[in-house]
């Protein structure tokens, strides 16, 4: 999971809608920075991300309930609905996703009323679009990152040494075991034995089918159909029209000499864009069938050799000797006569002779089919190597094409700013009114992709009445297959317990091992870190060959929290490199969101943390206050920065101090006078010239 960007809009001391903010996600600038003073933000900001995604919260954000902005709240009418919402962009196994979460409170005669939450994914097609997924939302969140995990990477650093409360041990070691894998089979096990008793319970007679429900059911689905496909119609006509007017706002811009070369230049992109997305998924397209194909053939490596082998060793017992068949000496005797015209009479030498070439002679009909097979086991080891070869040709192409889509974006994104940020009035107006156009275009897309995807699944429930409907009874050859079955899910019960047992200690002393290296990195202290069986991670020092328990301080805690934390995403990453030698999707990337990470730890440790996390995450953003970050933590972690905004909050208080941070010469102001009654926070880009 690399995250993109996040939006938010009302949300908490957020008023109205924010500006996108765009997050760094490269190898050498892997870090995020957001400024804020105390009650700037931050912490909503770090919650933002764990309620759009998980509907949770840190320990320290008060008043969950009051998630809406006041100053939205206090200018709406009443019985007016104000809405709140968070939307977050991620890409994770070479797909994007966009989530958001919503909510709306009514406002009445002296309080206001909050409705449920309403959470929407969108998954981003090779073809540009958007589309609703075919699972649930909270589904394919879980798999990617579990929500019992969030607090793992996404986490107050002043509360961070939680992680290792004696009541935060079980916790822990649940949840490492699902990030690492054990959980996985310990999930296939219970699910076993869950299908284990439902095929207990098919071995039950079943019921009559109430076909008269079913008709209704199945007639409800064929209007539901219809119904979105009229939509369907009515999106197409609207996306024509759309086209059309920014075909028309296209042209306005390349008839103003301003703008004309970058419009231009912008049409050449997007074609260019297009053709990618169509060789890209011409390329999949064109992998799925070579793996399809010839896939089996790398599969064969190991009958192949044993072939080998049984041919090596029938030649070497002399069972396959090239020259005189066995078949060929049988026939001379049973003539009584040899190829030079001497008599094989019984008994006689020369009968004998002849007879001794029975043993050293090989089986004809043994040779051929040896030499035909062999043949054929030369071609399936050429067709493995070739496959591979293929293979590789194609993921490189695939991602020379990702590559080449993704600069190109950029370089899009880099002329529509400009255009957006043009002195000329004119020019300004028409690159917002392109973009309203393009925010409509996405949104039908998104609409269209979502409702295709809806007609199919009404499609596969139709085809499932329809094999109820023809159902009337029992099969008994069902039955038979249910005790098959039950036998089979009690052996695989068995395997899974085992294999579960093997790579649960594999996994703990390896991540074991990768703490005490990151912690020994970071502390100056001799403690070891050590995790017990139970999981339960503790310090100990060794006095004289024998270990004893530590009472670590705060500051110990909050190491030792952030190297267990390191190690699992250095622990994963590696175990997810061996998926993929195996073919298997890399899910190796994983955020870190720390709020306030340095604030109870002197300047050694705070210039080892700022130095040795940026290494270990995939993707760091880090929530500092002025005096937490300027320093060592700045002089470390500058080289890492991708992004970096600021916080600025507007106090309602008549006589407020303001406040000022300074970053690459340029002040940006942390406390201004608001120009209102409500007090509220804006988000600052900070561009550094580097």
């Amino acid at each position: 999971m690399k995250l993109t960007s996040i939006k938010l809009c009302n949300f908490r001391s957020f008023y109205g809608t924010t500006p996108e903010i765009v997050l760094a996600g490269g190898d050498a600038q892997n870090t995020t920075i957001i400024h804020g003073n105390n009650g700037a933000g931050k912490t909503s900001l770090l919650n933002a991300f764990t309620w759009v995604l998980y509907e949770k919260f840190s320990a320290a954000f008060a008043s969950t309930e009051q998630l809406v902005n006041k100053r939205a709240i206090a200018e709406a009418q009443k019985r007016q609905a104000i809405e709140c919402w968070v939307e977050v962009a991620w890409e994770h196994d070479s797909k994007r996703y966009r989530v958001k979460r919503s909510c709306k409170v009514y406002k009445n005669e002296s309080d206001f009323e909050a409705s449920k939450t309403q959470l929407t994914m969108w998954v981003g097609g090779d073809d540009g679009k958007w589309y609703f997924p075919p699972q649930q939302p909270e589904d394919i969140i879980n798999q990617i990152l579990p929500g019992s995990l969030h607090q793992y990477f996404f986490f107050d650093g002043e509360r961070i040494e939680q992680i290792v409360r004696s009541d935060k041990k079980a916790e822990i070691a649940e949840a490492t075991k699902m990030l690492l894998g054990v959980e996985v089979i310990n999930r296939s096990i219970k699910h076993l034995g869950e299908t284990k008793k439902t095929l207990e319970n098919e071995l039950k007679a079943i019921g009559d089918s109430e076909i008269k429900q079913l008709l209704r059911q199945q007639e409800k689905i064929d209007q539901e159909i219809a119904r979105i496909n009229q939509r369907q119609s009515e999106i197409k006509q609207e996306l024509e029209y759309q086209q059309t007017f920014k075909k028309e706002t296209s042209q306005r811009l390349r008839e103003l000499s301003a703008a004309k070369e970058l419009q231009e230049r912008r049409q050449e992109l997007e074609n260019l864009k297009k053709s990618n997305q169509e060789n890209l998924r011409q390329t999949r397209e064109e992998l799925k069938k070579v793996i399809s194909a010839r896939g089996y053939t790398v599969l064969l490596s190991e009958t192949t050799a044993q072939f080998r082998a049984i041919i090596t060793n029938l030649k070497e017992k002399g069972e396959l000797n090239p020259g005189i068949s066995r078949e060929f000496v049988d026939e001379l005797i049973k003539s009584n006569r040899c190829i030079c015209g001497t008599e094989l009479h019984q008994g006689s030498h020369s009968h004998e002779h002849v007879k001794t070439w029975l043993d050293r002679a090989g089986s004809s009909v043994v040779e051929e089919t040896a030499i035909r097979i062999s043949t054929q086991v030369d071609e399936i080891d050429k067709q493995a190597t070739a496959f591979w070869e293929e293979i590789d040709k194609e993921q490189a192409r695939i991602n020379q094409l990702r590559q080449t889509i993704s600069q190109t974006e950029s370089e899009l994104d880099n002329i529509q700013e400009r255009l957006r940020k043009d002195a000329n009035e004119e020019i300004s107006s028409l690159q917002k009114r392109f973009d309203e156009i393009e925010s409509k275009i996405d949104e039908l897309n998104r609409e269209q992709g979502a409702n295709q995807q809806q007609i199919s699944h009404l499609k596969a429930e139709l085809d499932t009445l329809s094999k109820q409907i023809a159902k009337q009874k029992l099969n008994e050859e069902k039955q038979v297959l249910a005790q098959r079955r039950i036998s089979a899910t009690q052996d695989a019960i068995e395997r899974l317990t085992e294999v579960k047992n093997r790579q649960e200690k594999q996994f703990r002393l390896q991540l074991e091992k990768r703490v005490q290296e990151i912690f020994t990195e970071i502390s100056f202290t001799p403690y070891i870190p050590k995790i017990s069986e139970k999981y339960e991670l503790t310090l100990v020092e060794n006095t004289a060959g024998i270990e004893a328990s530590v009472a670590a301080s705060t500051g110990e805690n909050q190491i030792l929290s952030l190297s267990f934390i390191a190690s699992i995403v250095d622990r994963v990453r590696e175990w997810s490199e061996k998926r993929k030698m195996l073919m298997l999707p890399d899910s190796s990337t994983f955020p870190i969101i720390m709020d306030s990470p340095f604030g109870s730890l002197d300047e050694i440790y705070r210039r080892r943390i700022a130095k040795t996390i940026p290494k270990l995450a995939n993707q760091l953003i880090v929530l500092v206050t002025k005096t937490q970050w300027r320093g060592e933590v700045e002089e470390e972690m500058i080289d890492r920065i991708g992004r970096e905004y600021v916080l600025t909050y507007y106090s309602s208080k008549p006589d407020c101090e303001q406040d000022y941070i300074e970053l690459d010469r340029e002040r940006y102001p942390l406390v201004k006078q608001s120009p209102n009654e409500f007090e509220y926070s804006e988000i600052l880009e900070v561009e550094r010239d580097w």
